[in-house]
């Protein structure tokens, strides 16, 4: 393992290929909804992995079966070799491994930060008050917040709050941080902060990230694969340079649009992008904005017939 501020994490040194997830033949449905379709996805120990789609595409479902946030109805998961199942102390045991950091942070608002950071690793764990708050505090002071230690959530930025849910995650000692859709509600610098923070967190420690996100350019820009998802089914698995045009579109269902699309940044990218001229790899930012304008406009239609 590798010690950093006083936390053990697993080591980056891991063994090439060391699978840490497995699903496989994996299908979960909403009642007569079926959200995820025969999913086969293998995560090696110390990736960083984003997850792309549009809204109701699976993305969320997905990473939240892995921890038994939600029910899947056919197929396995593995974790750390551990089969997830219906028996409570082998829930327990996975989601020891595992860290969660929300969209929308779930932090006690009645407690300090201090106090949100402190609360599981000393009344689950029963780690001792001084030890616990050295520890919060190493943690805070990782992603750039210790000045924020006594303050209360409602005092925060939305960037300081998810900040400190990544901390929070963090206490645990995890094998593996699932990050739904954690900059969704944050402005580009925050986005920015809390994407470079989780990348901090897989580069110096060797944990395994899996994120679902919106935006292409900061998954290129934070991951090193980057799986896409459309109506519940993986339809892309590869590098940030794989994902072309043809690729992007698969993902987000531009295909079935006509209008053309523009280069123009739809991302958390702070510094304006230049699009390259005769390249074949075109930025793609923008079919997410328009695919969700889709999905925006036909919720609107449905509702209008419906009234």
């Amino acid at each position: 393992t590798a010690k950093t501020a006083g936390l053990e994490m697993p080591s980056a040194g891991a063994a090439p290929g060391e699978l840490v997830i497995e699903i496989a033949g994996l299908h979960k449905w909403y009642g007569q909804f079926h959200v995820l379709k025969e999913i086969n996805l293998k995560v090696a120990r110390g990736e960083k992995i984003v997850i792309c789609g549009p809204s109701g595409s699976g993305k969320s479902s997905l990473i939240r079966c892995i921890n038994k946030l939600e029910e899947h109805q056919r197929g396995t998961i593995i974790v750390d070799g551990i089969t997830l199942s219906d028996d409570l102390k082998n829930i327990e045991e996975i989601r020891r491994d595992v860290g969660m950091v929300f969209q929308q942070f779930n932090l006690f608002p009645h407690l300090t930060v201090l106090e949100n950071c402190t609360l599981a690793p000393r009344y689950v764990r029963n780690l001792p008050k001084t030890e616990a708050e050295n520890l919060a505090m190493s943690l805070l002071e990782r992603v750039k917040i210790p000045d924020q230690a006594l303050k209360y959530p409602g005092q925060l930025s939305g960037g300081q709050q998810q900040r400190v849910a990544i901390a929070r995650a963090l206490m645990q000692q995890p094998k593996v941080i699932l990050a739904d859709e954690p900059i969704a509600s944050l402005d580009p610098r925050n986005a920015q902060i809390v994407m470079q923070s989780l990348k901090d967190i897989n580069e110096r420690d060797g944990m395994t990230v899996v994120t679902n996100l919106h935006t292409l350019d900061t998954a290129r820009t934070y991951c090193e694969r980057i799986i896409g998802m459309q109506h519940g089914n993986v339809v892309f698995d590869g590098g940030p340079d794989d994902l072309t045009e043809e690729a992007a579109r698969k993902i987000y269902g531009a295909d079935e649009l006509e209008e053309a699309f523009s280069e123009a940044v739809t991302s958390t990218s702070l510094a304006p992008v230049k699009p390259k001229a005769k390249s074949t790899k075109k930025t793609v930012e923008a079919l997410a904005e328009s695919a969700d304008a889709r999905t925006t406009s036909s919720t609107r239609n449905k509702a209008a017939a419906a009234t």
